[in-house]
């Protein structure tokens, strides 16, 4: 079986050179490329074929959210997972628009690391426990006293699964046998009953309220 690409960008060199010892000694995965910033990591995605990419958020000369931005559009099929630290949080709403399929903190321990990579190069999303936790505290804050809200649908929790899954509008579309256009109004839908105004916030409400799983 070939090994998992990944790579690393990061401007902390202590931080990134111990993730890449530690993801190169899982068997299924090797470190293809190391990047300080967002727009050597640009020049290195040109020439290096990668699955998975790790990307810090604040960096000096490109930060992650541009570096995402740009990565996505030309390698649409490239899983970009953001590296977050607590105080990033106000940012990672912003990873997920411009493409990341989650985010890790960076204290993440080896074994949830493990389950991460293997959870991602599936084509699902991950998002730590913490950060959640987080999201949904948030979201709690602003329910309102009764934290009711109106049931959602039998098709609408299957779109909300494949949305936790990670997978687009065309792909759910797909999936379903229903134009992007009914999956759009889903979700619209969705976002009215529970109040969730983006992705993160929506995922949280729903592991929240038990509506979907991530394995």
């Amino acid at each position: 079986m070939e090994k998992l690409k990944i790579i690393i960008v990061d401007d902390h060199e202590f931080f990134r050179k111990g993730l890449a010892i530690t993801i190169n000694k899982f068997d299924y995965a090797n470190i293809v490329a190391e990047a300080t910033n967002g727009l050597e990591f640009l020049d290195i995605i040109k020439i290096k074929e990668a699955d998975i990419v790790l990307m810090d958020i604040k960096m000096p000369l490109m930060n992650g959210i541009d570096a995402t931005k740009a990565a996505m559009q030309s390698f649409p099929g490239l899983k970009i997972i953001a590296l977050s630290m607590f105080g990033d949080e106000q940012y990672l709403q912003s990873m997920l628009d411009a493409g990341a399929k989650g985010f890790l903190l960076k204290n993440i321990r080896t074994s949830d690391l493990d389950r991460a990579l293997k959870i991602i190069a599936e084509g699902k999303n991950f998002f730590s426990e913490e950060l959640l936790t987080y999201f949904t505290e948030r979201f709690s804050n602003r329910e309102g006293k009764t934290g009711s809200f109106d049931p959602l649908t039998g098709r609408e929790l299957e779109i909300l699964q494949h949305i936790a899954n990670g997978l687009t509008n065309k792909e759910i579309a797909d999936k379903l046998f229903i134009s992007v256009r009914t999956v759009t109004n889903h979700r619209a839908n969705i976002n009215s009953k529970t109040g969730a105004n983006n992705t993160a916030k929506l995922i949280a409400f729903a592991l929240k309220h038990n509506l979907i799983s991530i394995n």
